[in-house]
């Protein structure tokens, strides 16, 4: 299923809007997860860089390293899990069960819209 031009953009833009939102959450998390300030700090950047690194190394368009789609889908996967766990720890399951449909939902349709342009 091709998405037509204006979804397809409108599908990018959610998309990148909610890798941003997968940090931010990675981000409160390691703040609320210490009480003093050191541990929080480093929590705070290591856990969204962590996933930007991996994000960027394997799951983004220009990658270091190109690996098969399931290996992409993998690290997003992971990348989405951990900020779709965070967030349920933060907030409870309401919001974490709204990120994650989004998240299912974009995926999907990022998914089949790359493989049937690559078939034309």
């Amino acid at each position: 299923m091709k998405l037509p031009a204006p979804l397809h953009a409108l599908n990018e833009v959610l998309a990148f809007l909610l890798e941003l939102a997968a940090l931010a959450v990675l981000a409160w998390w390691g703040w609320e997860s210490a009480e003093s300030i050191a541990p929080r700090l480093l929590l705070a950047v290591a856990a969204p860089t962590a996933a930007a690194v991996l994000w960027g190394l394997f799951a983004a368009p220009k990658a270091r390293f190109r690996v098969p789609v399931a290996g992409v889908l993998a690290v997003k996967a992971l990348v989405f899990g951990a900020a779709v766990a965070a967030l349920h720890d933060l907030e409870g399951s309401g919001w974490a069960t709204a990120f994650a449909v989004a998240l299912v939902v974009n995926t999907a349709l990022s998914t089949v819209n790359r493989r049937a342009r690559a078939a034309f």
